[in-house]
């Protein structure tokens, strides 16, 4: 990538193999994902909140990062990583087990469509790996405009048996909204948000 002075500060990160860095996860004691981060409303305004966390901003489109770095640069966020991967890749293979306090995925694509609905993210298999990448007692929090998809999202976390609902998990954050959030908001559409608690897992549940 050139020609773009941002791209100095966003973390490219290819298709092959590799783990996340250890010295960005061990830098501050409480480490929060922002799953598909998109431009970054809600990622920049959690760093400003909590300078005392690493939050980590990750999405595969290049020109939304570049923007939330530009929004980073003016707000002075020294907290705030940006990482261009995606997102399967990164839960699955790049995170090593308890990486993480809070793993925030907010307006995915609800791929409604029948033929479409194996691109989403909320299938069992991805529910085992958020488990693993979540520390004891870690959140989860999911939000969308899609009525279907989250009471979908609802169906399977209480399938995993790895999560339980706890809303007041993201009380703190109730008062900020991520970009597609404020796009919704603003067109009438009312977006849901649900949180869980990761618990332990049964046995023989979860494999790495």
């Amino acid at each position: 990538m050139t020609g773009h002075p941002e791209d100095a500060k966003i973390r490219f990160f290819t298709g092959t193999y590799q783990l996340f860095p250890a010295k960005l996860l061990a830098a501050r004691p409480v480490v929060e994902l922002d799953l598909g981060c998109g431009a970054g409303s809600f990622t920049a305004e959690l760093a400003r909140r909590y300078p005392e966390r690493t939050v980590l901003a990750a999405d595969v489109m290049v020109g939304r990062l570049r923007k939330l770095v530009k929004r980073c640069d003016r707000l002075k966020l020294g907290n705030l990583e940006v990482c261009r991967t995606e997102a399967r890749h990164l839960v699955a293979l790049m995170l090593p087990d308890g990486a993480l306090d809070r793993l925030h995925l907010l307006c995915p694509d609800p791929w409604p469509k029948g033929r479409h609905r194996s691109h989403r993210l909320l299938a069992s298999d991805f529910t085992a790996q958020l488990h693993r990448v979540l520390k004891q007692d870690g959140v989860f929090h999911f939000s969308s405009d899609d009525e279907y998809y989250c009471d979908a999202v609802r169906r399977v976390i209480a399938a995993s048996n790895l999560f339980a609902e706890c809303p007041e998990a993201i009380a703190d954050l109730a008062d900020i909204r991520s970009d597609f959030e404020l796009r919704w908001n603003a067109e009438g559409k009312p977006v849901h948000h649900v949180a869980y608690r990761r618990i332990p897992a049964p046995p023989h549940t979860i494999g790495h």
